[in-house]
This record gives C-alpha cells, structure tokens and sequence, in this order.
C-alpha cells in the first residue's frame, strides 16, 4: 500500500514538473517575442541598463505572471 502511494506521489511530481518546465519556457520565450516582434525599436536590455522604470515594470509583471503559472503548476 505503501509503494502505490508513493509511485503516485512520484508520478504527480514529475508531471507537475515538466508543466512547469514548459509554463517557463513559454513565459520566457513569450517575453522574447514580445520584445522582438512587437517592440522592434525598443530593446528590453538596452532600456534596463538605462534605468528606464516602465520597462522594467513590464517585463516583472510578465515575468510574474510566469511564477503564478509555476506555482499553480507544483500546486496540482
């Protein structure tokens, strides 16, 4: 009885794992469109080592919006 439980904690882990794995990098990748595709004339990179505020807002808030999905992933 044991090891069914324990087979089943194991199982539940590494698929709530790999959901992760993929929630981030899709979140990361997303973030790498956004700034390449719809901001062609805006570097994400560039505006942060300037000290641009609303950049940097942006980017956390996506960026947190992939640790919610994180957290929801482990949560089952």
């Amino acid at each position: 009885m044991q090891w069914d439980f324990l087979l089943a904690t194991l199982m539940n882990l590494s698929v709530n794992l790999v959901y992760t794995l993929v929630a981030l990098f899709v979140g990361v990748k997303a973030l790498m469109l956004i700034d390449d595709k719809l901001m062609k004339h805006i570097s994400f990179e560039q505006e942060l080592k300037n000290g641009n505020v609303a950049v940097a807002i942006f980017a956390s808030s996506i960026l947190i919006f992939v640790a919610l999905i994180v957290t929801f992933g482990f949560k089952g």
